[in-house]
C-alpha cells in the first residue's frame, strides 16, 4: 500500500554520496512530475536537474550550507515562469489541439476562459499561483520517490535571489521556488530512525 511507502520516507538529512540514482530511475521520477496535475494543465514551471558540481557548490552556499545539496545524487530545482501571459496560454491551447486531434476553434471557449483567469491576476499573483502548481508537482515527486524507495529531501531554505543569479534564471523568465534533492540515505543519518510527528486523524480530518 502507498501508506507503507510514505511511512518509509522522510526528509533525508544525510545522503550517501556514493549511492547514485540511475538515469532510468531519474527519468521515471521526472515522468511522474510531467504527469502531475496543475491548474488548467498549464504547468507554469520548469524543473532543472543541476549536475555541474561547481553550480551545486554555489547553491549549497546560498542554502545555508545544507550538505544534502552536494551529497545527494541529484538536485532538482523547481523554477516558476515569471512571464505567464496570453502567449503561454495560446501555446497550451495549440498543444491541446494537436494532442487531442481537435481543431483549434473547438477549444476557443476554453482558451477564453483560461485567458480570463490568468489575465485578471497581477504579475505577483501569477507568480504565487504558479508556485502553487510547482508544489503540486513536488508532492507527486515525493510520492513517486517513496514508491521507488528513493530518498528525497524537499527544501525551501535558500536565498532565491542568489540561486536565480547562479543559474541565470531571471534572464530565462524563471524564478526558483523549491528544491528536491534525491538519492539514497546514509546508513548513519540520525533522522532516519525518528518517528513521524503527525496530527491524529481526528485532529486532521473533518466530516461535514
Amino acid at each position: 500500500m502507498l501508506s507503507s511507502h510514505m511511512q518509509w520516507r522522510y526528509a533525508t538529512k544525510k545522503f550517501d554520496p556514493s549511492a547514485k540514482v540511475s538515469e532510468a530511475e531519474l527519468q521515471e521520477l521526472l515522468l511522474n512530475v510531467q504527469l502531475a496535475p496543475t491548474s488548467y494543465g498549464l504547468q507554469p514551471f520548469k524543473v532543472i536537474d543541476v549536475r555541474t558540481p561547481e553550480l551545486r557548490a554555489q547553491i549549497r552556499e546560498a542554502a545555508i550550507g545544507q550538505p544534502q545539496i552536494t551529497e545527494g545524487s541529484h538536485l532538482l530545482v523547481f523554477a516558476v515562469c515569471t512571464d505567464l501571459d496570453s502567449a503561454a496560454v495560446a501555446q497550451y491551447i495549440d498543444l491541446a489541439a494537436i494532442t487531442r486531434g481537435l481543431s483549434r476553434e473547438t477549444l476557443a471557449p476554453r482558451e477564453t476562459h483560461i485567458q480570463g483567469a490568468v489575465n485578471k491576476l497581477l504579475p505577483s499573483e501569477r507568480i504565487l499561483w504558479s508556485q502553487k502548481q510547482a508544489y503540486l508537482a513536488m508532492g507527486v515527486l515525493v510520492s513517486a520517490a517513496a514508491q521507488m524507495q528513493i530518498d528525497i529531501c524537499p527544501m525551501e531554505g535558500f536565498d532565491r535571489t542568489q540561486v536565480d543569479r547562479i543559474l541565470g534564471l531571471t534572464e530565462q523568465g524563471l524564478a526558483s521556488t523549491v528544491f528536491a534533492v534525491i538519492g539514497h540515505r546514509a546508513a548513519d543519518d540520525p533522522a532516519a530512525g525518528l518517528a513521524k510527528v503527525r496530527k491524529s486523524a481526528d485532529q486532521l480530518f473533518l466530516t461535514l
